[in-house]
């Protein structure tokens, strides 16, 4: 009880208590005695309060003009918006058109029968036939690790993810088996096309695939499939499935049904006449 009476007696620390008396019996208060002093005071705190004033009358005045420049950037933002996608549908209008022509000229020009066969070796015209539908996916549990892994490259890290290289690996494999046109899902391909990665994404023909990519071959059916699954790509692609998880399935289909290319425009390639020329000659 002693101890508790002893704190509550002397709240304040006794040396605290003695430098507070000396400086009361020195006359050292916290304010300032002189009037020179207290004026300079008194300029500070003006000062001080002119200063915040200002601040706040500036940024009252700017928040308006701040404002209204972000609604006019915005504004602005939506108009270019509006105008590209304008522009990109007025893109694909013409595309179609060029297309369009390329396949009725290729129907009007020459023998037929030849017509038609280069438009279907071009991808300018649609095409039916037997063929197989394979599918690949990612596997189940594919994420973004793999680090130290043979297969983890710069925008591919994961094991368990589709990358350009192996659908290239496999249209290429359908080719060599023998297909005689290939779309990858739903998109026509061509001895225009490439298959290349932009980050984490496959493009064919500079547009984004979304898995699983579905890829129609047209060919002979059992045969064909036989072919490209004992083939090199067929394999590499077995593998994939067995060490990897990449998920894939192949089967043999009555009719496919693949539409024409968006465009087969060639601007460097011409043909050459001098063959012909020399046999009339």
């Amino acid at each position: 009880m002693s101890l508790l009476t002893n704190v509550m007696d002397h709240s304040l620390d006794d040396g605290y208590a003695e430098a507070a008396e000396r400086k009361k019996a020195a006359g050292d208060g916290g304010l300032p005695k002189t009037l020179r002093a207290k004026l300079g005071l008194a300029a500070g705190l003006v000062l001080a309060a002119l200063v915040v004033t200002v601040g706040a009358a500036q940024a009252r005045v700017a928040a308006p003009v701040m404002a209204k420049e972000r609604e006019e950037l915005v504004d602005r933002i939506d108009r270019e918006t509006e105008a590209a996608e304008k522009l990109e549908e007025s893109v694909d209008k013409l595309r179609d058109d060029v297309s369009a022509r390329q396949r009725e000229a290729l129907k009007t020009t020459g023998d037929s029968d030849q017509a038609e066969l280069v438009g279907i070796l071009a991808g300018a015209v649609e095409v039916h036939g037997p063929g197989v539908k394979l599918v690949v996916n990612d596997a189940k549990e594919a994420s973004t690790g793999g680090d130290g892994d043979p297969r983890g490259t710069s925008g591919f890290s994961d094991t368990g993810r589709v990358r350009d290289r192996d659908m290239q690996r496999v249209i290429n494999g359908l080719w060599e088996s023998g297909a005689e046109a290939i779309s990858i899902n739903g998109q026509r391909l061509t001895a225009l096309s490439a298959i290349r990665a932009a980050g984490d994404a496959i493009l064919v023909d500079n547009k984004p695939l979304v898995p699983p990519y579905t890829v129609l071959a047209v060919g002979d059916g059992e045969q064909f499939s036989a072919r490209f699954q004992d083939s090199a790509d067929g394999l590499y692609l077995h593998a994939l499935q067995e060490n990897f998880g990449v998920r894939t399935s192949i089967s043999v289909q009555d009719d496919l049904r693949l539409p024409a290319a968006p465009s087969v425009i060639v601007r460097t390639a011409q043909p050459n006449t001098e063959k012909t020329e020399k046999g009339t000659s």
